[in-house]
């Protein structure tokens, strides 16, 4: 019975750690905070930006507003994830779909709250986020470009937010933004083609089910020119040589995503780049140390 329960028990934890996808969690804390110490600065000062309360309750704010976010997802795409996914349903094998939608709701107030506390304006862009998460998750995911769109506003949202507070360096933290906006789109889009058959099964309209591979293929491609001639563009208007030859050294994982994509047709292919996707956006995160 003892055993029974310990088992009970860890299948709770770990089901709410991959619910809440921890990991990503993990890196929204990290960028955020990479964001504040290297790009808006002054970085010798890091010591007091990671003591300081102000960003420790905007970082918690926003893993709490992300995490809620997730849930939500999970929750209204139990049926798709069976078909696309099987072995990483949560809601309704590890924890039930009550207990999901509660978890949903305390940490959407959560985070408002501690919103509230730190800015009003921080407040009012969280309150955007929860309501395009849910329209997202309920309806907009199923569109073409809508979800994905949202998705990807978000992500750079993540690091755009941190100027409200702290307006220093305020372009060069946006040229990371955008830069976080188009590969989270470029991603977006790719698991869109690895979850065609469960999409498909239950009447999703994703830009792959509607156009095909093939199409889908073109329109990656011109995401990956406009991502490139933006950032160039951007760093060129900040005369950051510096800026202009980390951009330059990330053209060779762009690349290799580029010949990846080319040649790929399988379900196993998209995941491949779903992943190299995620390495690159870290790559340009890592650039900050530098920028």
């Amino acid at each position: 019975m003892h055993a029974r329960t310990t088992h009970k028990l860890l299948d709770y934890i770990n089901g709410s750690v991959r619910l809440v996808r921890m990991t990503n969690l993990i890196i929204i804390v990290i960028t955020q905070y990479f964001t504040r110490i290297l790009l808006i600065g002054p970085p010798q000062e890091w010591k007091a930006i990671i003591a300081d309360p102000t960003m420790f309750l905007l970082s918690i704010s926003t893993v709490c507003i992300a995490a809620a976010g997730y849930i939500i997802n999970d929750y209204f795409d139990i049926k798709i994830d069976i078909v696309n996914k099987p072995d990483r349903v949560v809601v309704g094998r590890y924890l039930k779909r009550r207990w999901a939608m509660g978890a949903h709701q305390v940490l959407n107030i959560l985070g408002a709250l501690i919103g509230l506390f730190v800015n009003h304006w921080i407040f009012l862009i969280y309150i955007l986020c929860i309501t395009l998460l849910w329209f997202f998750s309920d309806r907009y995911k199923r569109l073409p470009f809508n979800g994905n769109f949202i998705v990807a506003a978000l992500t750079g949202m993540t690091l755009l937010m941190l100027t409200v507070l702290f307006p220093e360096n305020r372009k060069l933290v946006f040229i990371y933004a955008v830069f976080s906006f188009f590969i989270s789109m470029i991603r977006e889009i790719v698991k869109d083609m690895e979850d065609m058959k469960g999409d498909a099964a239950h009447g999703c309209r994703t830009i792959p089910i509607i156009w095909g591979i093939a199409k889908t293929k073109k329109i990656l491609y011109g995401w990956i020119i406009l991502l490139i001639l933006t950032m160039f563009l951007m760093a060129s208007s900040l005369k950051n040589p510096t800026l202009l030859f980390l951009f330059i050294i990330l053209l060779i994982p762009i690349s290799i995503l580029t010949l990846i994509l080319f040649r790929s047709d399988t379900r196993k292919d998209y995941k491949k780049l779903s992943s190299l996707c995620k390495l690159i956006m870290l790559l340009g995160l890592l650039t900050m140390i530098w920028a």
